[in-house]
């Protein structure tokens, strides 16, 4: 059988947004925006060349399963057995292990949608890949729309019961991808609390209030302007890396809700993040170290991108006050975030 090989596929909208994506991993290896004097920059990290998405980095871009964010210890209880993962995160399971989604084959197939361009792509996750339970046939669809709204639409079935958390992991810089970092951005975040991590990154399973914290961005605040503060949650998480819980009360899981908002100041770029997903995991590139030589021969330094990650809570399966993560035979997982891109005056 040949070998799949990568592919390239772009979508582009009148106004001058461009979306690249690649069936390797579903990767975003570009995403083109406008400032507000329509000067045109690419927002994402990665790399000049396709092949090197082959080698070590960390998701830049890609689509992100079985389980997105972190398992504690590797292991998970269903339907009264124990399920045993592959641990790549020191002792924990991360974003679906050696060879989650980011580094499988996707078949694709590019859609006219009446609201702009599509990009459909589907694979089956096999029983026990990964460690994983069941059969989980996947469908990720990518629409840009003549309204600078990139749309992401995930969909999921399963044979046996078993977990799923579907996100993307694009790392984001607004002042554009060869940019020094995102420590200017300002950041609002629709969330009165966040989940306090312990020494491996784990949940502890407290919800803590934001108030009073260097995690409150109610009200937009610059990600440089606490992120070295004195507290033990930031030393952590090597600045933030962290699942915020979004204020989501009295909707259910199909309505859209504004999360996020990001400003970056000298180019007036724009970005929110509307989703149906209860969580929000910010991550500000606090490990990368220089060691990655990206886009440009630009070296990828601490805070050079921001993720802002769509998802159920890390370690729901092992956490039972946490949403619930659970697909079984007959239902349904299906999920929608949308990047919506404006300039500011």
């Amino acid at each position: 059988m040949e070998a799949p090989r990568p592919n390239l596929f772009i979508l582009k909208n009148r106004v001058g947004l461009e979306i690249e994506i690649t069936n390797y991993g579903g990767i975003v290896t570009a995403l083109r925006v406008p400032d507000r004097a329509g000067r045109i920059d690419d927002v994402v990290l990665g790399f000049d060349h396709l092949d090197e998405y082959f080698g070590a980095h960390p998701y830049f871009g890609g689509i992100i399963g079985r389980y997105g964010n972190r398992i504690a210890g590797g292991r998970f209880r269903l339907e009264g057995r124990e399920h045993v993962l592959a641990c790549n995160d020191g002792p924990n399971h991360l974003h679906g292990g050696l060879r989650g989604f980011d580094r499988a084959w996707w078949s694709a197939e590019p859609r006219s949608a009446g609201e702009g361009s599509s990009l459909v792509l589907r694979r089956t996750s096999e029983d026990g890949e990964e460690g994983y339970p069941g059969t989980l046939d996947c469908e990720v669809t990518y629409t840009l729309t003549e309204a600078n709204e990139f749309h992401i639409e995930y969909a999921a079935t399963t044979d046996r019961p078993t977990i799923v958390n579907l996100t993307h992991h694009s790392y984001f810089n607004l002042a554009g991808a060869q940019s020094r970092d995102v420590l200017e951005h300002r950041l609002f975040v629709d969330a009165d609390a966040f989940l306090p991590v312990d020494d491996r990154l784990i949940p502890t399973g407290d919800l803590r209030r934001v108030i009073a914290t260097p995690f409150d961005f109610r009200e937009p605040r610059a990600i440089g302007e606490r992120i070295g503060d004195a507290d033990p949650q930031l030393a952590r998480g090597r600045g933030y890396d962290h699942n915020f819980v979004l204020r989501r009360e009295g909707l259910d899981a199909s309505t859209l809700r504004l999360a996020a908002r990001v400003v970056e100041p000298r180019s007036g770029r724009v970005m929110e993040i509307l989703t149906t997903e209860p969580g929000l995991q910010v991550y500000a590139g606090g490990g990368l170290d220089g060691s990655i030589i990206g886009k440009g021969g630009h070296a990828y330094q601490p805070y050079a991108g921001l993720c802002l990650e769509t998802q159920h809570f890390p370690d729901s399966p092992n956490q039972p006050g946490f949403p619930r993560a659970r697909l079984d035979p007959g239902g349904l997982h299906r999920s929608v975030t949308i990047y919506r891109f404006k300039t500011t005056p």
